[in-house]
């Protein structure tokens, strides 16, 4: 199989995504949800959002968590998000913090308490072509939670922005796809990802254990501003499988991660029983402690050697998880 496009693609949209952060300021939020059967894609609409100009995060009420249900059997193929505002008109990806889609109806596979992130994307807006031969599979019913945060860096106030997600897909009756999963190694491991930073450097790791045999295609990184490494590890084979270095602007905010490869190799296989460890590695130089300051995570997708181990996960009723 040709890995290298699908993940360069896959992984540096996943690699935007961020897990439910410190409780702050709810509000209600309108979400809209348009399904276009005969050209195969589903519109997510989510807002209006009144953002002021240089407004944190903090200071801005957040839309709660809402939902939909998948319409269809088959595989989400590619998303293309973007802000706008009421009248179509593109504004600034940088007024999103981040947003997450988790699919209620199956567990994460690496950490069964938490639902499976699908999708994430913050302020580059990374788009995510379709790559002919791999999708992500949903069923009919599948209920998508969508968490996001919003602020307003700029010195523009936009009172009423929209997060639109185009969302491809392909139904199933016709041509199988590869089904892929997502992996997120966490050094918070199977808890909260974010954790506090101190000034000066902080190294923090956790391990997580693989429960399938498979393939993982290759991997990027997730890290807040001050972040500088990740390095992930099997502790079970004592191989290096990936050093992340990050690159950061003058004043140490993240411009981006690195995606590391596995494809001259066919994948960098897994057995069942191999623990992955994640060493996140950052300097505050800030001069100040940040709380909920730092997330160090190792995001890639994993193909299984039994798809139907993998289809087992998928549960009768979407309970809640976290």
């Amino acid at each position: 199989m040709k890995f290298a496009s699908f993940i360069f693609i896959a992984v540096t949209c996943f690699a935007q995504q961020m897990p439910d952060m410190a409780p702050m300021q709810m509000a209600p939020i309108a979400l809209q949800v348009q399904n276009d059967v005969a050209a195969h894609t589903m519109t997510v609409r989510l807002g209006p959002l009144n953002l002021p100009a240089q407004s944190d995060h903090a200071v801005i009420a957040q839309p709660q968590p809402v939902s939909f249900e998948i319409p269809f059997d088959g595989w989400i193929t590619a998303y293309h998000p973007r802000l706008a505002n009421s009248s179509g008109a593109v504004l600034p990806g940088r007024l999103l913090h981040h947003v997450a889609f988790y699919n209620t109806a199956r567990p994460d596979f690496l950490c069964a308490n938490k639902n499976e992130h699908i999708f994430g994307a913050g302020g580059e807006m990374n788009d995510w072509p379709a790559t002919p031969g791999f999708g992500y599979r949903v069923q009919r019913g599948d209920r998508i939670r969508i968490t996001s945060m919003f602020h307003n860096p700029t010195n523009t106030a936009y009172a009423d922005a929209y997060l639109e997600v185009k969302i491809e897909y392909q139904p199933s009756g016709g041509h199988e796809l590869h089904s892929v999963y997502p992996a997120w190694i966490d050094v918070k491991e199977c808890g909260r990802s974010d954790y506090d930073l101190q000034p000066g450097q902080n190294v923090t790791s956790g391990t997580t254990r693989v429960d399938f045999n498979g393939v993982l295609i290759g991997v990027g990184g997730h890290m807040h501003d001050y972040g500088r490494e990740l390095l992930l590890t099997n502790e079970t084979t004592h191989q290096v499988v990936a050093k992340l270095d990050s690159t950061l602007d003058t004043r140490g905010h993240m411009v981006s991660m690195p995606i590391v490869l596995f494809a001259d190799r066919g994948g960098y296989h897994l057995n069942k029983g191999d623990d992955l460890k994640v060493v996140a590695t950052y300097d505050n130089t800030s001069g100040h402690p940040l709380p909920s300051g730092a997330m160090g995570i190792v995001v890639g997708y994993f193909l299984p050697d039994d798809p139907a181990q993998m289809a087992a996960l998928h549960r009768s009723s979407a309970a809640p998880t976290k």
